[in-house]
């Protein structure tokens, strides 16, 4: 069976209601969809960048806009393998399960993305760390507000005993956003890299996750859904191709900026290309040759430089005459203007790759453990893919219009958090609101303190770290995101 009874169980059983009675029609499942869905912590990712701020413009993404496609993507893959898999047409994917495991993947991701996430682990390194992933997972089973264990407002007692319950969601949906099973040091002060995983304090949860999923008492093998495989392939789907059209939309790029890529960034491309074939098993050298071979393949398969397209006769092109030759080079180049300039295409192309992305995945089922059957992309999906992710992070998130916003936020995350942690000349936890406030109060070690100060500058917006950055530092709050 892909599902046990125990996957629906909750970690803390809700009083009974006359409600939850006359809700039979609802799945324990659909009811953490809802749950995630009218959170505060889901809301808060509409003021979470995704590549470019969105003060630039309405129209790209933001954190929220991203989770929704990551989660129809998902849901898209699980209803394909469904329909066209033996095994799970007999036992379906759960919908409502995956779509919530797509929603929820981001929660964890403080102000500014990547470098907020640096900022805080390096403010928490001796207190546990941060990471984005291990946040989510805190996120749903303690910080957000829906069932207490039991009646303190704060869901710390006054002894410091934490009552917290989050989001109080499945086990089978929990594991479904846990990607690395790997418990983070508490102490990692000699170590400078950021380690993905789950915290110490929820380390006690995950054992439980995984032996409510697998039936197993002290399961220690690897523990990786197949929900959870379905979200990471979806989020990297999403990453490749909705990131780029958003990049293209900005006239960051275009495809002839791409494959006329200098060689130092498609090295750098084809060595995390094939770092990552190196994990997955796969004995295949990819050249900075390979990368360039790959742009020209998702390019020419999509007929970007087609020349029906291009409406050009090639009988009529000589390419020893300058005039006849610079007709198709202005043709081209105006082809790859277009992509980012006319919206129809551009959709288009994004359109076709995703369909193209989802189906190439497939599955292997794990017949003793069906929950832990793996899913992955083919290799000819998997090296698009991973070529487009990889260029978008190269030459997008590593350009100098980014590394300045980038810059300015690991300042802003980690300027607050001091100020919040300082205990001369003033106890800046005191500028903490209320309910984190008491948490701290209430809560004895310094560990504990600490945990409650990084929790509540990782929930902050972009927005509005900005402006309690200034309320600290200046009379009047500037905009980080000022172009330069």
């Amino acid at each position: 069976m892909l599902y046990r009874k125990s996957d629906s169980e909750r970690a803390h059983k809700a009083p009974p209601s006359n409600r939850n009675k006359s809700e039979s029609y609802r799945t324990a499942y659909r009811r953490d969809y809802a749950r995630l869905i009218h959170s505060a912590a889901f809301r808060r990712l509409e003021g979470k960048t995704q590549l470019f701020p969105g003060i630039e413009s309405d129209f790209f993404r933001n954190r929220i806009t991203h989770s929704i496609e990551v989660a129809q993507i998902a849901k898209s893959i699980a209803i394909k393998l469904n329909n066209t898999e033996p095994y799970f047409k007999t036992n379906n994917i759960d919908l409502d399960l995956i779509e919530t495991a797509g929603l929820a993947h981001d929660l964890g991701h403080p102000p500014f993305g990547h470098n907020g996430e640096l900022a805080l682990d390096h403010c928490m390194k001796r207190y546990g760390g941060f990471e984005g992933n291990a946040q989510t997972l805190r996120i749903l089973t303690v910080l957000e507000k829906k069932e207490p264990i039991d009646a303190s407002p704060y869901g710390v007692a006054a002894d410091g005993s934490d009552k917290r319950a989050g989001l109080n969601l499945t086990y089978r949906t929990l594991a479904a956003t846990l990607k690395y099973d790997k418990k983070i040091p508490v102490n990692r002060q000699n170590k400078k890299g950021l380690e993905k995983g789950y915290y110490e304090s929820e380390s006690n949860l995950v054992k439980t996750i995984k032996e409510k999923v697998t039936g197993k008492k002290g399961y220690r093998s690897k523990f990786k859904t197949i929900e959870c495989q379905i979200m990471d392939i979806a989020d990297d789907i999403a990453y490749s191709t909705y990131d780029l059209e958003d990049a293209l939309k900005a006239g960051f790029v275009t495809p002839l900026d791409m494959i006329s890529s200098d060689n130092a960034l498609l090295t750098r491309i084809s060595k995390k290309v094939s770092d990552n074939f190196k994990k997955l098993g796969i004995k295949k050298a990819f050249s900075a040759a390979n990368v360039l071979e790959t742009l020209l393949d998702i390019f020419i398969s999509q007929k970007i430089f087609d020349l029906e397209s291009l409406e050009i006769d090639i009988n009529q092109i000589n390419i020893n005459h300058p005039y006849s030759m610079a007709l198709l080079v202005g043709a081209v180049h105006r082809a790859s203007i277009d992509l980012g300039r006319i919206g129809y295409l551009r959709t288009q192309f994004t359109s076709d790759l995703v369909g193209q992305f989802i189906n190439g995945v497939k599955v292997e089922i794990n017949k003793s453990k069906p929950a832990l059957s793996k899913a992955y992309l083919d290799n000819d999906v998997l090296k698009k893919v991973e070529v487009l992710k990889h260029f978008n992070y190269e030459a997008l998130i590593q350009s100098p219009r980014m590394k300045v916003v980038e810059y300015r936020g690991y300042d802003i995350v980690k300027t607050i958090f001091d100020a919040l942690a300082s205990t001369s000349p003033s106890k800046g936890y005191q500028l903490l609101p209320d309910d984190f406030r008491t948490i701290h109060d209430r809560v004895k070690s310094k560990k504990e303190k600490m945990r409650a100060i990084c929790d509540f500058v990782a929930g902050m917006t972009d927005r509005y770290a900005v402006e309690f950055y200034a309320r600290l530092k200046s009379e009047n709050a500037q905009t980080i995101f000022k172009p330069f």
